[in-house]
């Protein structure tokens, strides 16, 4: 009897140890778990160094739909291009994606601040600018994408809010300023004195600015060694001052500058030069002068404005290459506030499409391409809009109208 009680005690035991051990295996703190923590430690660059996930004060990071249920795709302020059938928009506090040319959006960051822009590489590689915060320097945060947009991680500042340019994925321009590790550290390019807007830099050699000469006239400056020296590319006299400058380039020999003049009356002229040599020979595109503005900055008499009288100030300009270009017009004082121009030759010719719409706050261009393009029209108190074309411009078809803005408080 007492060797049959000792072979049930030891039977007991070895059964009680198989339990014990199985309870510790699902145990807090086990190795399954800390495989889920490794995975939000956040993306790392080409170096292996980790990038900061996107905080609270610019947005939180976003890597799914679960955390980003409640964002209101309203107030668009930015868009870029993929292709025809993807890009990026965002808004107050938001990017999205969209796959099938604009009918459907993802959303894929949520945070506090404004989206300025958004340049996208590739489908997988963007990077967003966030707007000044208050109480900041000219300094905004930039986010990078490089899964397509499931996780957005700020990556560095940029040290003002101009035009943002890819090159690769570790360089960029943004004014005269130029990165070579992805936006985490700038230097400045030089400029000629008395530069008027912002230089463009095509690339690490190749560089234009505007800037005034002498009274009744302003010019055209290149550079071909990276800011080290600028030569004059050409001189145009002018009645009207030359108050403002956007340049884009497609090439290093090629360069297109919207020149902005006087304005009054609700008007702005301007002008749209164009140059595919090097900077030797000079097309006027556009000139438009206003009754509440006066005459274009630059512009000859000899060649008349193409535009129709709707056009009383610029919009945004977007350069597909040398051959094409797109421009909006806008007019606040019409009901269907925004239009739309385009050239196929350089140039030579101007269109102006039929269609026209309403927006109070202007609008967004982003094409893919010469046939195929996103045209997004915004307002502070009515739903943005996005319109895209197939034909070059001639028609434009009604894709999405994003949500309306929520009323301010108080109001």
């Amino acid at each position: 009897m007492r060797t049959i009680r000792l072979r049930w005690m030891a039977a007991i035991a070895v059964i009680v140890c198989l339990l014990l051990a199985v309870g510790c295996g699902s145990a807090p703190g086990s190795a399954g778990s800390a495989g889920s923590a490794s995975g939000e430690q956040g993306q790392q660059d080409a170096s292996g160094t980790p990038a900061k996930p996107a905080e609270s004060g610019g947005g939180e990071a976003a890597s799914g739909t679960s955390s980003l249920t409640n964002v209101s795709l309203s107030k668009v302020s930015a868009v870029r291009l993929i292709d025809a059938q993807s890009g990026w928009t965002g808004g107050e506090g938001w990017i999205a994606r969209t796959d099938d040319k604009g009918k459907s959006w993802k959303a894929q960051y949520k945070g506090s601040a404004t989206v300025d822009q958004i340049f996208a590489l590739n489908g997988k590689q963007a990077w967003a600018i966030l707007g000044q915060q208050p109480d900041q320097t000219n300094e905004r945060q930039l986010l990078q994408t490089t899964d397509g947009g499931s996780k957005w991680t700020i990556v560095g500042k940029v040290p003002d809010g101009d035009f943002i340019h890819f090159k690769s994925e570790k360089e960029a321009f943004i004014g005269n300023q130029h990165t070579t590790d992805g936006g985490r550290t700038w230097s400045a390019l030089t400029i000629p004195d008395g530069t008027i807007g912002n230089a463009y830099f095509y690339d690490d050699k190749i560089g234009w600015a505007m800037m005034k000469a002498q009274e009744g006239t302003f010019q055209a400056m290149r550079t071909t060694d990276g800011g080290i020296s600028w030569q004059l590319s050409n001189m145009w006299l002018s009645k009207a001052p030359l108050n403002g400058a956007v340049i884009r380039s497609a090439g290093p020999d090629d360069a297109w500058v919207q020149c902005i003049g006087d304005s009054g009356m609700s008007q702005t002229s301007f002008a749209l030069y164009h140059t595919q040599d090097g900077g030797k020979k000079w097309r006027t595109v556009i000139a438009k002068s206003t009754a509440g503005a006066g005459p274009a900055p630059g512009w000859d008499a000899n060649v008349p404005p193409e535009l129709p009288q709707g056009w009383s100030k610029p919009g945004p300009l977007y350069v597909v290459d040398s051959a094409t270009a797109f421009m909006g017009g806008y007019c606040p004082a019409c009901d269907n506030a925004n239009s739309i121009g385009w050239t196929n030759d350089g140039g030579a010719t101007w269109n102006v499409s039929k269609s026209s719409y309403p927006g109070s706050s202007g609008a967004l261009l982003a094409i893919a391409d010469a046939k195929n393009g996103w045209w997004i029209t915004t307002s502070v108190s009515e739903p943005s809009v996005m319109y895209t074309t197939s034909d070059g411009g001639a028609t434009w078809q009604k894709a999405h109208e994003f949500e309306k803005p929520k009323p301010a408080p108080g109001t």
